[in-house]
């Protein structure tokens, strides 16, 4: 599951005041504890959700009545058109929670040396940290790891771990799927 998804099972259940905590997000999506709480931690900075934690019942819960913003996704705008086209108002289009999609991206550093293979990145990047350091933003993992794979160039994921790790594994399988 992506970041969407998990940012949306956090609302639904802040919403129905059963108190998720970010063990119980980990658990839930198979992430570790950090991604978890930068999840609620993008929640609470990013989104302006007012969450605070109840330490008797170990979990966070909205302190005040919270929509989340309302980001539809173009990749599959064309599924909800005829959903989108009978709504009448915001307030109707806030409230159709079918439609609504989140698009928070996936965020990584690569140090990448060469400038051609850079260009090549830039679409994601976001921030030029100097030393051919990159700040870069996307939405699949999969496709980011397929633009990293078929660059023609040494590059590195500085963070997060979870990226290279995936990256490796990966890059295992081709190795070993080719006899190498």
């Amino acid at each position: 599951m992506n970041a969407n998804a998990r940012i949306q099972w956090l609302h639904k259940k802040l919403v129905s005041k059963s108190y998720p905590n970010s063990h119980r997000l980990a658990e839930r999506f198979h992430i570790s504890p950090r991604q978890a709480q930068r999840d609620l931690d993008f929640l609470r900075k990013k989104l302006g959700a007012p969450i605070e934690y109840d330490t008797a019942r170990r979990g966070f819960y909205y302190t005040e009545p919270f929509n989340l913003p309302l980001l539809l996704s173009s990749d599959n705008d064309d599924l909800y058109i005829p959903e989108i086209g009978s709504v009448q108002s915001a307030e109707e289009l806030a409230a159709a929670e079918s439609i609504i999609q989140m698009q928070i991206p996936y965020t990584a550093t690569l140090e990448v040396a060469d400038k051609l293979a850079a260009m090549e990145l830039t679409p994601y990047i976001t921030q030029k940290l100097g030393k051919g350091r990159y700040v870069c933003e996307f939405h699949s993992v999969e496709k980011f790891i397929g633009v990293l794979i078929s660059l023609e160039a040494e590059f590195r994921v500085i963070e997060p771990e979870w990226l290279r790790e995936r990256l490796l594994r990966s890059a295992k399988r081709i190795l070993k799927s080719h006899g190498n």
